[in-house]
């Protein structure tokens, strides 16, 4: 494989970004902290105008058919931004359509996804507080020609403003806790949907509460086939995975850049504090956590893209190698900016906060580490 950029990658990046700095400032994110939606309606169809919401999704459906690659490229830029919207999650629930869906769900939904008509997330996790099928306890008992569904999800990212939320639910109980889960279609204003907002650390992103209490859900909104969701949900999860370790490579970047530039500015006993060794040596060791899990980043998401054997473990690796850069980064550029870095008004503690949302969702570096050891045996 290439590590380079292919130049219609490189055009990618250099968009994304000039974007991003234009119409994401830090300004923007503090505004859309305050907004109730948590992001810009404007900002989402600027970007859907770009094709973005469009990016993995074919061209048959009005996307633009590109790969995982490429979806990691904007992941990064996006991340240095911190931007404040379900994106990953949109293409995340398309993905699943993809996978699994009927001809007709997939006409239904994805030419509204690519438009930005539709903003659509993913609802897994659930009270029990881990990542694997075991805790999926949400069910969905079979009535007339579908199901009735009952149970809470949690962390479900912008279920606030979401039209579709794709969601696994046990419609059945196996001799592994894999079998019997089911993905389903969730009209978030179906009658017995309530959708509550979470107070969360990362207050520029919005993360809610589902529960569900006796929803009808026809067999037509049904993913797939009954109680095989787990596979299609492995192979999502796969992605999203490395899609989140992206984000987390951009924004531990864009953290030591703050940082570099504030030790060449910051004086102390008549130096800049750049030229003492214990800020120098700090800021090399960023810059070379970064570059090993871009590294990390980009193998997984070539394995992950092209099936080849072996990438489970390297999407596990590269997010449990990203989630440990962009927590050790972020603290090390509190610590480098001293007490401005602890107070509100700096920057700096978006992207801490960003970071320890990212590295627990779909699971911590820990847990990766523990499925590299069983992936590895």
């Amino acid at each position: 494989m290439n590590f380079g950029l292919s130049e219609e990658q490189s055009m990618l990046k250099k968009t994304v970004r000039k974007f991003m700095e234009d119409r994401c400032p830090t300004t923007f994110v503090r505004e859309m902290m305050a907004d109730a939606g948590g992001y810009s309606p404007k900002q989402w169809q600027e970007m859907a105008e770009l094709g973005w919401m469009g990016l993995t999704i074919p061209e048959e459906y009005d996307g633009m058919g590109m790969g995982l690659v490429e979806l990691a490229v904007m992941m990064e830029e996006m991340g240095r931004a911190v931007l404040p919207a379900p994106f990953v999650e949109t293409l995340m629930a398309a993905e699943a359509l993809l996978q699994a869906g009927s001809a007709e769900q997939k006409k239904e939904y994805l030419p509204r996804i690519a438009s930005g008509e539709l903003i659509a997330t993913l609802a897994m996790d659930e009270p029990e507080g881990f990542w694997e099928a075991a805790a999926i306890k949400a069910k969905a008992v079979p009535e007339g020609d579908g199901y009735k569904v009952s149970g809470t999800k949690l962390f479900v990212p912008y279920a606030n403003a979401a039209g579709l939320i794709v969601t696994a639910v046990r419609t059945a109980e196996g001799a592994a806790p894999e079998e019997g889960i089911t993905l389903i279609c969730l009209d978030p204003k179906a009658p017995g949907v309530t959708v509550t907002p979470l107070k969360t650390m990362d207050q520029a992103y919005r993360l809610c509460e589902v529960q569900m209490d006796g929803v009808a859900v026809p067999a037509a909104r049904v993913l797939g086939e009954a109680g095989q969701g787990w596979p299609v949900l492995e192979k999502v999860i796969r992605k999203y995975i490395v899609a989140l370790s992206a984000e987390m490579v951009g924004g531990a970047e864009k953290a030591m850049e703050m940082t570099v530039q504030y030790a060449k500015e910051r004086v102390q006993f008549g130096k800049p504090i750049g030229s003492f060794q214990a800020i120098k040596h700090r800021c090399a060791d960023m810059l070379v956590d970064i570059e090993g899990s871009r590294g990390s980043l980009y193998y997984a998401a070539w394995a992950v893209e092209n099936d080849v054997p072996g990438a489970d473990l390297a999407a596990s690796a590269a997010k449990a190698y990203c989630s440990d850069t962009y927590f050790k980064v972020t603290a090390g550029s509190i610590q480098c900016f001293g007490g401005i870095g602890f107070t509100w008004e700096h920057d700096i503690h978006l992207f801490f906060k960003r970071a320890k949302r990212l590295e627990t969702t779909c699971g911590d570096a820990t847990f990766h580490r523990e499925r590299i050891a069983e992936l590895w045996l």
